[in-house]
């Protein structure tokens, strides 16, 4: 580590840190040979997973001393502490301290002073990122988490989300007892600075589960705790308005500012808390609503396997993609509603529940997000009639099969219409044929699937962190039998479950035309690779059996270039799909049937060139030959052209990955997202506990095939404007007109 620095702050009243000194300095050491060989390879080399701890003790004027302690999860590795005091100048020389002994390896140094415009916590959050960033490259470990006291958060609010932008580190700030039991009880032992900071790196650990991922914490009655129940904090507000346009951020505040005013408590509910689109999009959006100090909580059932067979199989009826023949039975239908009736029974409409009435301090606001719960909406309003309830059909319909007396698609649907009815506002897709005839077309209002721009599949990382993942994606390729990526090749990407609607023999039948008779002739160090990947959902048993078909395709098929076909179902690191997606020169979405794909606005937000099908709401998100190309869905020749065009012509790619970066509209992030339900939400509770005295019934919030989103932003009285990016708005999306407009 490096032994001082000078850290200058224009505050009389709370002195500047200016200089330090080490008491006790790390220890640990890294083979220089090791050190070589990590900067030889292109993905380095695998590095050591650790915790830290870090604690901080204030004494009079100012002087801080500061403990940091290493874990392995197992036994602690490390610790260092230092004296940060004030000197009598911003110039003044800082004093000697210790350097920690590096075989073959020179520290490097802080500067001596930090520009005076940092303030404190600035300059106090500065100092503690560069010493562990600075141990983590010179001892080749990684960072997992970091445990905080409440005192060093408190110095400094803005670490923790700097630890995991800046440092892909989770912070979790822990409560800390002031000592320790003694043996005689009216007496206690302090902690010694660096105890403490041991004492968080323990605590840290225990927050973390396999694979080194945060604990998903659900709770009494079903309550999702997002983010080890609000302990680590990913995000800080000031770090949003960045992701989006001021006007959209503007208008987010006015709605939250109200629901704020008026206490008003809302409630989300899906059937899963991990692994699918509904879940990643709650994560973000309840995490950033505990920010704004929202009454905001989501709820899930307690899972039942039996039951997401049943509900796989009306997902893949409703997409039309399932077997002719399957068909949902009456008695599956009833386990269905028997098990939402068990929940709900249980935990949601018992003393305390969400779903009682607000009276009885249940929410105000209901949202039900998901296809396999219907029944919910159905209860809820018996419950509570006039309490504003909102349905999300969140998947792609075909329609025309559910208008199809007697298919099983209209079979399924019903049976989700009848139950969904009585919502106040019914929520799509932005896409005309995900809507059959008989819902009520007034109730319907548009808003896209979303992605968070903060979280771990999207956040910016460094080169260092990059190549970490791609390491720890090739050691779980090697694990499971899977050939690795090559460290010299590009390679392209199809990041997406393994669905029968992803299009992955399109994706195989794709990589196959363009080696076969656009690269047969090229050198193979210069041929590109081929990666598909994807996390897998509790919901979702037909992953495996996709992934099977997948791997005998390859062999039977594809043969002759399966060396260079990566094909692999990951565990829930994000930031590995980040990687991949980041270090891809082209991605891929090649689905036949589709909501709203949120990785294709990952990959144009990235700057990565996509080549996607005209499916579901994919053409709103694309502009054909501007961020991407489109191609109808099983057109892999055109696919294979697109893929040499974007490999073979610089200047086409660059002004396409150029265009995709700056062109992505806030409607497809958290913040758009949040607009929307922080506007219905408000709208639909004011009308509710009577604040909106000119309301009678719920006229003004029927949307009649609005956008949400413009809706939200034109009652703040903050439209679009000229020159703000946004999906577009197709006049046959107006339910009223003629289908064929």
């Amino acid at each position: 580590m490096a032994a001082f620095a000078t850290l200058q702050v224009p505050r009389p009243r709370r002195p500047s840190l200016q200089r330090y000194h080490t008491d006790h300095s790390f220890q640990a050491q890294t083979p220089a040979s090791q050190l070589r060989r990590n900067q030889e390879a292109q993905h380095g080399v695998g590095l050591q997973n650790l915790y830290i701890g870090v604690a901080v003790v204030e004494h009079e004027l100012g002087e801080l001393e500061v403990g940091f302690a290493s874990h392995d999860g197992t036994y602690s590795v490390d610790f260092a502490a230092y004296s940060l005091t004030r000197g009598s100048s911003g110039t003044s020389t800082p004093r000697s301290g210790y350097n920690t002994p590096r075989s073959g390896y020179s520290t490097p140094r802080l500067p001596a002073t930090l520009p005076e415009y940092e303030d404190r916590p600035t300059a106090f959050a500065n100092w503690l990122i560069e010493r562990i960033s600075t141990y983590q490259s010179e001892h080749l470990y990684k960072f997992i988490g970091a445990g905080l006291t409440k005192k060093v958060v408190e110095l400094s609010p803005q670490l923790p989300s700097r630890l995991w932008l800046e440092l892909d580190i989770v912070p979790v700030v822990l409560k800390e007892s002031n000592g320790k039991p003694h043996a005689d009880k009216n007496r206690s032992v302090a902690l010694t600075v660096d105890e403490s900071a041991d004492k968080m790196a323990r605590k840290c650990v225990t927050l973390f589960g396999p694979g080194h991922q945060p604990r998903l914490f659900v709770e009494y009655r079903g309550h999702v705790a997002v983010d080890v129940d609000g302990r680590a904090q990913i995000t800080s507000l000031q770090d949003y308005p960045k992701t989006v346009g001021e006007r959209t951020w503007q208008a987010t505040l006015k709605y939250a500012e109200s629901l704020k005013k008026n206490n008003v408590r809302i409630a989300f509910f899906n059937s899963t808390p991990q692994g699918g689109g509904v879940a990643l999009m709650r994560h973000a959006l309840i995490r950033f609503f505990r920010l704004l100090d929202l009454k905001v909580d989501w709820y899930v059932p307690r899972p039942k396997p039996a039951v997401f067979r049943i509900t796989k199989n009306n997902h893949n009826i409703l997409q039309g993609v399932a077997e002719a023949d399957l068909r949902t039975t009456s008695d599956q239908f009833s386990t269905l509603d028997q098990w939402c009736l068990e929940n709900a029974s249980r935990d949601w409409t018992s003393d305390g529940g969400a779903l009682l009435s607000p009276s009885q301090d249940g929410a105000h606001v209901v949202i039900v997000d998901d296809p396999q719960m219907p029944s919910l909406v159905k209860i809820a309003k018996e419950i509570d009639p006039n309490r504003p309830v909102i349905f999300r059909s969140h998947i792609q319909v075909r329609a025309d099969l559910a208008d199809q007396e007697g298919t099983p698609t209209s079979e399924v649907w019903n049976w989700v219409w009848n139950n969904v009815k009585q919502a106040d506002v019914f929520i799509s897709h932005p896409v005309r044929e995900f809507v059959p005839k008989n819902v009520d077309f007034e109730k319907v209002g548009y808003m896209p699937a979303t992605t968070d721009w903060l979280d771990g599949l999207n956040k910016n990382m460094s080169k260092r962190d990059n190549r970490y993942y791609l390491h720890e994606f090739d050691t779980e390729c090697f694990k499971a039998g899977m050939r690795t990526l090559s460290e010299s090749r590009k390679y392209i990407v199809q990041i997406a479950r393994f669905d029968p609607a992803k299009g992955i023999p399109d994706v195989l039948a794709s990589y196959a035309e363009f080696r076969r008779n656009y690269m047969k002739d090229v050198p193979i160090d210069i041929v590109p690779q081929l990666v598909i990947a994807g996390h897998g959902a509790i919901d979702d048993p037909d992953a495996t059996r996709i992934y099977e078909e997948t791997i005998t395709s390859i062999e039977e098929k594809y043969s002759d270039i399966k060396s260079d076909i990566v094909v692999m179902r990951l565990g829930p690191t994000d930031q590995i799909l980040n990687a991949l997606m980041s270090e891809a020169h082209v991605a891929l979405q090649l689905s036949t049937r589709e909501g709203f794909e949120v990785k294709v606005s990952e990959a144009v937000h990235k700057g990565k060139p996509i080549i996607a099908t005209k499916a579901g709401g994919i053409p709103l998100q694309v502009e054909h030959g501007k961020s991407g190309f489109l191609v109808e869905p099983g057109d892999y020749k055109t696919v294979a052209k697109h893929l040499h065009t974007l490999f073979t012509d610089a200047g086409a790619y660059g002004r396409m990955s150029d265009y995709a970066k700056k062109h992505v509209s806030d409607e497809v992030s958290t913040i758009g997202n949040a607009l929307c339900w922080l506007f219905l939400a408000d709208k639909l509770s004011q009308i509710y506990i009577g604040k909106d005295k000119e309301d009678s019934g719920l006229e003004k919030i029927k949307p009649n095939s609005a956008w949400i989103n413009d809706m939200a932003r034109e009652a703040a009285d903050l439209p679009y404007e000229e020159g703000e990016s946004r999906l577009p708005r197709m006049a046959k999306l107006d339910l009223s007109a003629p289908v064929n407009q």
